[in-house]
């Protein structure tokens, strides 16, 4: 049998964010119409976008006979390995097979223009899946989430057409699918109900999206700035040495929860179906560069892979050298991670990386640096500065400030529990004059003027659950202040500072992958130095006044996806306080050692267990 060999799409073209890649007339054209080609063709074959759909999860079928060790009997075990340190390599290739259609269909298409055919012909050429940059716009364009159509340039002229990218039609509806996917002829997003002639609710989502865009863009931030190992950086599990700060494989589960709702793309099952997915992911794939660049020579450590897939047996070692199966290379062998650490040998490459050696790697790494702190840090003029040190806002910069954090210290001091900075260390508060001059520091703990360089406290919210608990994809979501009476409203109120999600198929006993996944625990954080500076009033970031401010004000809930509130028995919210300083010439926070603070939360349902 011959399989679908993935070689890349030729020499090295830029995937551009999807802002950007619709101002093109030519390839965004060309994009929408090989998208369309794609969705059209049969489901049955192996390049359709159903198929390459299905790789993700149902209908649970081998893709191009890629089949390998059978979990149990009659049971398909998935090709996907979330939850592992194969996560950001296995989705790769993956994003290589669908980029490598679309610009094999592109280039037919553009064969059949009869006008300016080189332009259209070079634009084919260099055409390559689109990302989209949720650290930044949260909110995708209207041609993604709302536009049913899009006038582009087709080879018969200027014409509306049929916009692939709001959704996918099955054709038909395969019967392996549960309730309520069997019942729908596309894919939803935040479905505004599960019957059948459910509808995208594109004003939830976009206030759904809206709403989380700072705790994206400060995860994200913090992890392509101070995650350093690859089992940190790489999926969610806990014991990954000691981080403070979300794994890539944590905030792409809340942007799959976010955007589906109760629909295909928060269940993983079926989230591939929905077009987004690879929007998503080539935005995955994209961090994964970003954060190669920042952390030279790290790539794929060795681990067990607990779950287990169609392909590797429960409690395998994997590594850089495993198999990424579906995914072939040649006829007889599959991609590696070891195999795809060069996106230049992949055939794409990110506008990040434009007009650098890439054999420097030490400029590389300081370029990259810089349009990280331009692009999620700042976002001032003074790009080198980092999101941390901007916190405090001017309402915090008051006479009075100090009395007041005098007036809330506890008896119980939390610095006798070992909450205290380095030796010779100095902690202080920065703080901006106003959003349009955000440059402007000023010292609140001591008073006096503080430089970059000086050391603040970066308070987080650790949270950890089992991610089955529940039986499909769920949210825990942290509030400074009064919660909202209606659970409708905690997803959008302004005081809900940020939330971690479960990513969760809700169909485990079909998924060998999940059954051993029951009792497997997830850990993710929600930063809260933000939130604290805009509702607290307060001026420092000290222990001594953030401690009893969380204790009294920071309230959590757990949410399903179809809005209900749920008891999670797993669920564990503990406070950790991390200090960072900023040496001169550092272009990111240096972290010491994060300090745990149970107080805050122990005694309250899903606090912390042991003080």
């Amino acid at each position: 049998m011959s399989h679908f060999v993935i070689t890349g799409s030729g020499t090295p073209a830029n995937r551009l964010e999807i802002n950007d890649l619709i101002k093109d007339d030519k390839s965004f054209s060309l994009y929408i119409q090989a998208l369309a080609d794609m969705s059209s063709r049969t489901q049955n074959d192996v390049t359709s976008f159903f198929q390459v759909g299905g790789i993700h999860g149902l209908p649970f079928i081998p893709w191009d006979d890629a089949t390998g060790n059978s979990l149990a009997p009659n049971q398909w075990g998935g090709y996907c390995t979330h939850g592992s340190v194969l996560f950001p390599t296995w989705h790769r290739p993956y994003v290589m097979l669908y980029e490598q259609i679309l610009n094999q269909s592109a280039q037919k298409i553009a064969a059949t223009y009869t006008t300016d055919t080189a332009s259209w012909q070079q634009a084919a050429t260099n055409l390559r899946q689109p990302y989209w940059d949720w650290a930044k716009n949260a909110v995708p364009p209207p041609e993604v989430i709302s536009l049913a159509q899009v006038t582009i340039t087709t080879p018969t002229g200027r014409k509306a057409v049929t916009n692939p990218l709001i959704r996918y039609k099955f054709h038909p509806i395969d019967p392996s699918f549960p309730d309520p996917y069997s019942q729908w002829p596309t894919t939803l997003r935040q479905p505004n109900s599960t019957d059948p002639n459910a509808k995208d609710n594109v004003t939830r989502l976009t206030s759904v999206l809206r709403s989380a865009q700072r705790d994206i863009t400060t995860k994200t931030y913090n992890l392509l700035s101070r995650v350093t190992t690859w089992p940190a950086f790489s999926n969610h599990n806990p014991g990954d040495g000691g981080s403070s700060s979300n794994s890539l494989e944590a905030i792409h589960d809340g942007i799959h929860v976010d955007v589906g709702g109760n629909g295909q793309m928060s269940d993983p099952s079926v989230a591939a179906f929905d077009p987004i997915f690879f929007l998503h992911h080539a935005n995955v794939d994209r961090m994964v560069s970003l954060w190669s660049a920042l952390n030279p020579g790290v790539w794929v450590t060795s681990s067990d892979e607990d779950d287990g897939t169609f392909t590797i047996p429960p409690d395998d070692p994997v590594d850089a050298s495993t198999p990424l199966t579906p995914f072939w290379n040649a006829q007889t062998t599959f991609w590696a991670s070891a195999d795809v650490t060069d996106t230049s040998e992949l055939g794409y490459t990110y506008p990040e990386f434009n007009g650098l050696d890439m054999t420097n790697t030490t400029a590389v790494q300081q370029a990259i640096a810089q349009a990280v702190n331009r692009l999620y840090g700042s976002g001032s003029r003074r790009a080198s500065v980092p999101r941390q040190f901007l916190a405090m806002p001017a309402a915090a910069v008051k006479e009075g400030a100090k009395a007041t954090a005098a007036a809330i210290v506890p008896s119980d001091p939390v610095t006798a529990a070992g909450a205290s900075l380095p030796s010779g260390a100095t902690t202080r508060s920065i703080g901006v004059t106003s959003a349009s001059q955000p440059e402007a520091f000023l010292a609140v703990h001591h008073n006096t003027p503080a430089p970059p360089e000086g050391n603040i406290w970066d308070w987080s919210a650790r949270i950890e659950f089992k991610k089955y608990e529940l039986g499909s994809s769920f949210t825990v979501l942290i509030f400074l202040g009064q919660v909202p009476e209606n659970p409708e409203d905690w997803r959008i109120a302004p005081n809900c500072v940020g939330a971690h999600h479960a990513f969760v198929n809700r169909l485990p006993d079909q998924c060998a992958n999940c059954q051993n996944q029951l009792n497997i625990i997830t850990e993710g954080f929600v930063h809260l130095n933000e939130g604290i500076a805009e509702f607290s009033g307060l001026g420092s970031f000290e222990p001594d006044v953030i401690h009893p401010y969380l204790e009294k004000e920071m309230h959590w809930r757990v949410q399903k996806t179809d809005g209900s509130p749920a008891q999670l028995e797993s669920l564990e919210v503990t406070v950790i306080a991390t200090p960072l300083s900023l040496p001169p010439g550092s272009a990111f926070p240096v972290a010491g050692e994060p300090t745990r603070h149970p107080r805050i939360t122990h005694g309250r349902p899903g606090g912390a267990r042991q003080v």
